[in-house]
């Protein structure tokens, strides 16, 4: 049994616009002109300390957690775990 750092990323899904990131590309990035940023596209991360036997089942745990605990919507946004 060995202990893991899994890290889970969700965004917006591509299709979905992403007023956060937009905000920060017009009103932060290009706010004083153009500095060749064309899209920002922001994201939550969370890290799990969880233990399991290798990797892909501590991977395999956390996905479950996060399906059934409802953590992320997945008709808008996706989910991206790893082990860190």
């Amino acid at each position: 049994m060995g202990t893991y750092k899994v890290r889970v990323e969700i965004a917006n899904r591509p299709e979905i616009n992403d007023p956060e990131g937009e905000t920060i590309l017009s009103d932060l990035v290009n706010r004083d002109g153009d500095v060749g940023v064309s899209n920002i596209r922001c994201s939550k991360g969370l890290i799990f300390t969880i233990e399991r036997g290798n990797p892909e089942e501590a991977m395999q745990a956390v996905q479950d957690i996060c399906d059934r605990m409802r953590i992320y919507n997945p008709l808008v946004s996706k989910l991206d775990v790893s082990v860190t």
